[in-house]
């Protein structure tokens, strides 16, 4: 069993091979899930770039605004707000 100790500003260190395990190092983000049986589910956010391709794929591919066109919307809206 693995054992951290809490500090007076409640904070623990994250035993070496917890850190090991979940894969996580400096900076990165761990998630704490409470269970109904008392218990604290511990899990990394990390996620890596290959869990990230492809995402945005659903969104369609716009052509550039020109700036006379941002500005002639922005006018159009705000005419309509009054």
């Amino acid at each position: 069993m693995l054992v951290s100790k809490i500090t007076t500003k409640g904070q623990i260190t994250i035993p070496k091979k917890v850190r090991e395990f979940l894969k996580v190092t400096t900076s990165d983000k761990v998630e704490f899930t409470l269970l109904e049986n008392g218990k604290v589910l511990l899990t990394s956010e990390q996620n890596s770039a290959r869990e990230l391709f492809g995402m945005l794929k659903h969104r369609k591919q716009r052509q550039p605004v020109a700036v006379e066109q941002m500005e002639a919307a922005i006018r159009k809206r705000r005419e309509q707000r009054g």
